[in-house]
């Protein structure tokens, strides 16, 4: 144990600029994006219609960077070893579909949860909010695990899946929106009994939230208070903001009062159930974060001010309008603060009563909480039904809605899985669409969301000038 513990503290002692220099680290990133084109949808590669010739000597340089690289990696030895074993067994199925669940089983980083130890991640897979494809990916990472989140851990918010990182550097896919590297998305030939970790990238997620939150705040006149200003303005503390509310948020998923799989992950939904889920880990994130700055953690300020600019600026005006959970809850927050008087908007100019907001957006929080403590007694389509009226008590539905028509004009005839798929198919795409307020923000901040596609820590300050 005195060992691994010591080769910890060295490799997290490594600086991350070198390790995105060295030579092995170029030519593993460039050969990998020269496989990228070769590929199909699932991570295949079409012998028919490419020369295997062409493809080997690609394979044979990305096992040999791997190999340079390895010995930087120490603490990754089972899991470096692994990747290239399955890198090897790809070219031997004649580079049919990947199948990397070996390795992805031995890559166990959050065992290792030590601040600034670094990472070479290297597997097929698509990147969520990024590739929708199985692409080969190489990414460069760090731990961020700082004794007082780590002692927050350990004593309040367990969450030993929960890893926290930053980008060192990394290859096309994740050139994009994505801020996760999580196991489920590489390709296997079966799926783990059950996953162990999920990392989080909150060097771009600070970097993004920093980025809109200034325009925002310049284009609607907002006047905020000095240490929301001195958040926006340092991105180091932005990252030690939102690897707090990453921690909260993600266990809050299997905390509380739960009528349903927290995840969703077996069964399909109307997206206003995913929407009301992940606002409900977000306000109990925000609720957690009040408790903390009574106590005298900064960091909970700061919680605060991040979960209220993220869901009321970049949320609801993110993605498409095809069910957009995330941006629904944006617009269902905007709006209960709005109809509680703790947010305004008047003569052009948006303003915020930072004496009440706190105890507004608990009480959205509290009816969300009892919707789901309620829910355990109710079938579950009378829960998406009194969700639905929930989000519609708040949110105006679309003007062509079904289920804005209440439960005469459902399908409800049918049963079982047969009504669950017809009652989702009953969900206009756009069931809540965005109110004339957040139209006209929308096209104000576009080209700002755009630019944040790809960012890091390192390059904030440009796109938040």
């Amino acid at each position: 144990m005195q060992n691994l513990s010591s080769n910890l503290a060295v490799a997290a002692d490594l600086p991350a600029a070198p390790l995105a220099e060295h030579p092995a680290w170029q030519r593993l990133k460039q050969t990998v994006e020269a496989l990228r084109p070769l590929q199909s949808k699932d991570g295949s590669i079409d012998l028919s219609t490419v020369q295997r010739h062409a493809v080997d000597p690609l394979l044979d340089t990305v096992l040999g960077a791997i190999q340079e690289l390895a010995p930087l990696f120490p603490h990754d030895a089972a899991y470096l070893e692994a990747v290239q074993a399955d890198l090897r067994k790809w070219a031997e199925t004649g580079y049919r579909e990947p199948d990397f669940l070996d390795s992805l089983l031995a890559f166990q980083p959050a065992a290792q949860r030590v601040d600034g130890l670094g990472h070479l991640v290297v597997f097929p897979m698509y990147t969520q909010n990024g590739n929708p494809d199985r692409n080969l990916e190489a990414v460069l990472l760090q731990v961020v695990w700082p004794d007082w989140l780590a002692e927050l851990e350990r004593t309040r918010f367990d969450n030993p899946m929960f890893v926290p990182i930053t980008f060192t550097d990394f290859t096309a896919g994740y050139d994009t929106n994505s801020a996760v590297l999580f196991p489920e998305t590489v390709a296997v030939r079966e799926a783990p009994e059950r996953f162990t970790w999920g990392g989080i990238f909150c060097d771009r997620e600070a970097a993004r939230f920093r980025a809109v939150s200034t325009s925002a705040v310049d284009l609607l006149g907002l006047e905020i208070p000095a240490d929301a200003t001195e958040l926006i303005n340092d991105q180091a503390r932005a990252q030690q903001t939102f690897v707090l509310w990453d921690l909260v948020h993600d266990r809050t998923h299997s905390h509380g009062d739960l009528p349903f799989d927290p995840f969703m992950i077996k069964q399909r939904s109307p997206f206003w159930m995913y929407g009301l889920e992940e606002l409900r880990c977000d306000l109990t994130a925000f609720k957690e974060a009040v408790k903390l700055e009574a106590e005298g953690y900064e960091q909970g300020r700061d919680v605060q001010y991040a979960i209220l600019f993220d869901r009321l600026f970049r949320f609801p005006v993110t993605g498409g309008r095809v069910r957009n959970y995330d941006g629904m809850g944006g617009q269902l927050l905007f709006a209960y603060l709005h109809q509680h008087d703790a947010l305004r908007w008047r003569d052009n100019r948006l303003s915020i009563d930072w004496d009440r907001v706190a105890e507004v957006t608990n009480a959205l929080c509290a009816e969300i909480e009892a919707l789901y403590r309620a829910g355990i007694d109710r079938p579950k389509t009378a829960h998406w039904i009194a969700a639905y009226e929930l989000v519609s008590r708040y949110l105006t539905p679309h003007p062509a809605s079904t289920w804005a028509k209440g439960a005469a004009a459902l399908p409800l005839d049918l049963d079982g899985k047969a009504l669950n798929k017809a009652l989702c198919d009953a969900v206009h795409p756009d069931e809540f669409p965005l109110s004339m307020f957040y139209e006209a923000l929308a096209k104000k901040l576009s080209s700002v969301i755009a630019a944040t596609a790809g960012i890091t820590g390192a390059g904030t300050e440009a796109v938040a000038a």
